[in-house]
């Protein structure tokens, strides 16, 4: 298989790019560095040369001009779509991404959502919140990308282009920036010896899935849940005081106001994902953690 991965030199996206070489498919990279950075692609670099597969990197942004006509030289079989960003530029990015994807004869779209954002507030009555539940974004990053998810099926309908859209909980794992990720920056607070920041109470709840098993879904998705949105995460609620407990071992937490339109407690259902991509996490939040700390 050869794979087009947008974002492929940021957090998730480097991840995916080592595992699709791992499998010894070939690897097109777009990636305009802005929140990426070639360092996260060292491993894959170094695999490309000893692998079955190749990698190629493109620096470039997915609302550029000319994406059409590289992907389309490129051809690739399947493009996963990472890229979010500012919710105009996403928007944009996607459709563009489309269009390039359909140009070049792709056989399939894996895009990434953030589950938070599509969803909303859901009551705790609700939750892990299954794919039937209406979505309810409150930010223009939600609307965006819900708008994003009708355009794939308009795209489906229309054009005969598949998609798998993956709407993630909260991802986090080796390589991830401090400010990207509440355990990234919890697990740089303690190794520097710094107390963590928690917003609120540290009563709010979220849905923590391991970088890896991230990954494995994006993969699975290539081949299966074809014009699906699938929820990826645990299904199993996590505080963030207990997250800090867990990083730090108890110790003194900064406390700081909650933030704008923060969300109580969230966690997404699993059984989509294990139903159509035979797809579940195997990671625990302990081990997940440890990996982290490793890293870092």
């Amino acid at each position: 298989m050869r794979a087009l991965v947008t974002g492929g030199a940021g957090f998730l996206g480097s991840h995916l790019v080592d595992r699709l070489l791992a499998e010894g498919h070939g690897v097109e990279v777009i990636d305009d560095l802005s929140t990426g950075s070639l360092a996260n692609l060292a491993e894959a670099r170094a695999n490309a040369n000893r692998s079955a597969g190749d990698l190629k990197f493109h620096h470039l942004d997915v609302q550029a001009g000319d994406l059409v006509e590289l992907v389309t030289r490129r051809r690739p079989e399947v493009v996963f779509h990472l890229v979010q960003g500012a919710p105009a530029s996403a928007f944009a990015g996607g459709l563009n991404v489309l269009d390039a994807a359909r140009a070049a004869g792709a056989a399939k779209v894996v895009m990434a959502f953030d589950a938070l954002a599509l969803y909303g507030a859901v009551p705790a009555t609700e939750l892990p919140v299954k794919e039937g539940r209406p979505w309810a974004p409150v930010s223009a990053a939600g609307v965006a990308q819900r708008a994003m998810a009708d355009v794939l099926a308009i795209y489906r309908a229309e054009h005969a282009l598949e998609f798998t859209g993956l709407a993630y909980s909260n991802v986090y794992g080796p390589r991830q920036r401090p400010a990207a990720g509440v355990v990234a920056g919890f697990v740089e607070a303690e190794s520097t010896g710094q107390a963590c920041t928690i917003h609120g109470d540290g009563r709010q709840t979220r849905d923590f899935v391991y970088v890896d098993d991230a990954v494995d879904a994006l993969v699975r998705a290539a081949s299966r849940g074809t014009g699906l949105i699938v929820n990826v995460g645990t299904g199993a609620q996590t505080t963030i005081r207990e997250l800090q407990r867990i990083v730090t071992g108890g110790a003194e937490a900064k406390r700081a106001p909650w933030r704008s339109g923060e969300v109580g407690r969230f966690a997404v259902s699993p059984v989509r994902a294990r139903i159509h991509l035979g797809w579940e996490s195997w990671t625990s939040l302990e081990d997940g953690i440890a990996a982290v700390r490793a890293a870092t």
